[in-house]
């Protein structure tokens, strides 16, 4: 939807991605997206550079972030949840979904 807007509908991806879950890598966010590793990563490095994102390692993994200090999060995160308005509802409940490890077998829902 903001893919004109951002330039790339990875970016706009990465950035709705990251807004739902507080953070997030480039593998997890490809492999929810089932998207190609590449393109994610260029996106994060590209937003990182631009100062809308931060991130930090932890053990082997570079995990991303919005900058606090970033001059227009607080607008860059109204426009995206506007945006998220407009998906389909499949959309809007893989992102609201918090599950992060596997679930026990067997265990109901």
């Amino acid at each position: 939807m903001l893919e004109t807007l951002f330039g790339s509908k990875n970016r706009e991806r990465v950035l709705q991605y990251i807004l739902a879950n507080d953070e997030g890598y480039a593998k997890e966010i490809s492999t929810f997206y089932g998207t190609s590793l590449d393109p994610i990563q260029k996106q994060l490095e590209k937003l990182e550079l631009g100062g809308v994102l931060v991130s930090h390692t932890v053990g082997r993994t570079r995990l991303f972030m919005f900058n606090p200090r970033y001059a227009f999060l607080n607008e860059l995160k109204a426009l995206l949840l506007r945006a998220k308005e407009f998906y389909p509802p499949e959309e809007i409940e893989r992102l609201d979904m918090k599950r992060r490890r596997p679930r026990r077998a067997g265990k109901p829902l």
